[in-house]
């Protein structure tokens, strides 16, 4: 099974019509992965795959746009008839899981166990479901967050999740295939010690030309931006032509 990436939502801050936030279904190796959970994309995702037969979750940070659909899930998985044969590995920062139990009101993270298997996330996890192999890289946020690199039968996709500039981005994209990027933000504001939490369109192209990755694909544009002009600018510090990540579209890796 060929390394693939399905679009289900990439808007942010917030979902539109007919526009989820962040979320991605990566298949390859026997295995398919949701990647991001953002508002919206737990309903595209049964357009492209059964959820109860999902062989992991992987959640690149807790910020509402990237995991709030993880309480959809809960609910189709608990009680809406979607139920896994086992709970399936959520591989996620450390206190998912009591942020999830929190949207019911509970304590205790334990009622959760029947439908999620939850892994912490840290820099260099590298795991292997089938023949899909997943690697997080910590990255540059306001939180704690990591990117995501995935391979299969020697194609290589890189996922940026949100990200400033920093190193470790630029070495998980390392000559991958396809490489999923943010472009959120216009421009970089405040001075030197200022924290730069996402990346602008130039940032993207940038770090794309420097990993040499063989394809770009624009993501989480924000709304100083349009995805056009967000694609256009990255492909141009790229040095090659660049897509933009569209809802619905499959990328063969």
């Amino acid at each position: 099974m060929p390394l693939t990436l399905t679009v289900l939502g990439a808007a942010s801050p917030h979902p539109g019509p007919d526009r989820p936030c962040s979320g991605y279904l990566v298949a390859g190796g026997g295995a398919e992965v949701w990647v991001d959970a953002g508002p919206g994309t737990f309903a595209a995702l049964q357009r492209h795959t059964d959820p109860a037969r999902l062989t992991a979750i992987w959640i690149s940070h807790l910020h509402a746009d990237h995991s709030a659909d993880l309480l959809a899930a809960a609910y189709a998985f608990a009680f809406g008839g979607m139920t896994p044969a086992a709970p399936v590995p959520v591989y996620a920062p450390q206190d998912c899981a009591r942020r999830l139990a929190g949207f019911f009101g509970r304590p205790d993270t334990e009622f959760l166990k029947g439908v999620f298997d939850f892994r912490a996330l840290y820099d260099g996890l590298d795991v292997r479901h089938w023949n899909l192999r997943l690697t997080a890289r910590a990255v540059a946020h306001d939180t704690e967050a990591y990117g995501l690199r995935a391979e299969c039968q020697g194609s290589v996709l890189a996922y940026s999740g949100d990200s400033g500039p920093c190193a470790a981005l630029t070495e998980l994209a390392a000559r991958a295939d396809l490489f999923l990027c943010e472009a959120d933000i216009d421009e970089h504001r405040g001075g030197e010690h200022f924290p730069q939490v996402h990346l602008t369109p130039e940032d993207a192209g940038r770090v794309a030309r420097e990993a040499r990755v063989r394809e770009l694909v624009v993501t989480h544009v924000g709304p100083t931006l349009t995805r056009a002009a967000a694609t256009a600018r990255a492909a141009e510090a790229f040095g090659r032509p660049a897509r933009a990540a569209l809802e619905g579209d499959s990328h063969s890796v």
